[in-house]
C-alpha cells in the first residue's frame, strides 16, 4: 500500500475522481485531508485545462488536497494516467495533515507532517512559472478552465 496526495482532478468532486472509486482499478482509501507544508506552484495548463503542480518549491502557494492509501494496482492505473514517469514524476513531498477521516492506530494525525508520494511536473515551458497560482483547485472555480477529458 502506497499513500498519495491529491490535488486536482483526481479529488473527490473532481472529474477524474470516478478512477478511484472504480473497484477494477484496485483501492483507494481517503485518510485525510492536508496541504503542502512548502510553497508550490498549482497551474491550469495545456488545451486540456490539467491541472499541474509544478516542482518549484518555495514559489506559489500552499497546495492543499487529500491524502489517500491506494493499493498497487490502483497506483499502477493512476500511473498510467498520469503518464508517470513521462509526463510526471511521482516524488515525496512534506504536507501538514489537516482534517481525518476516522480513527485508529494506521490513521494520520492533524497537525502532524508526512512525507507523502505526489505527482509533480518537473519539466515545464517556462511561461508556465508566469501563470496564475492556486491554493486548491477545482474544475468549476472561477477561473473559468474546466478541464476538459483527454482519454
Amino acid at each position: 500500500m502506497a499513500l498519495l496526495f491529491m490535488y486536482g482532478s483526481l479529488k473527490k468532486g473532481q472529474p477524474n475522481y470516478f478512477r478511484m472509486e472504480d473497484p477494477e482499478n484496485g483501492q483507494a482509501e481517503f485518510l485525510a485531508y492536508a496541504r503542502t507544508v512548502k510553497k508550490y506552484p498549482l497551474v491550469i495548463g495545456t488545451e486540456f485545462n490539467i491541472p499541474f503542480l509544478l516542482y518549484e518549491p518555495g514559489k506559489g502557494q500552499r497546495v492543499q488536497g487529500e491524502i489517500y492509501r491506494v493499493d498497487q494496482k490502483m497506483l499502477d492505473v493512476l500511473d498510467k494516467l498520469e503518464e508517470c514517469p513521462a509526463l510526471f514524476n511521482r516524488i515525496k513531498i512534506q504536507l501538514e495533515v489537516q482534517d481525518v477521516a476516522g480513527e485508529g492506530e494506521n490513521k494520520l494525525k492533524p497537525g502532524s507532517i508526512e512525507e507523502i508520494d505526489v505527482y509533480v511536473k518537473t519539466t515545464y515551458e517556462l511561461d508556465w512559472l508566469q501563470k496564475p497560482t492556486y491554493e486548491s483547485y477545482d474544475t468549476n472555480g472561477d477561473h473559468g478552465l474546466k478541464y476538459k477529458d483527454f482519454t
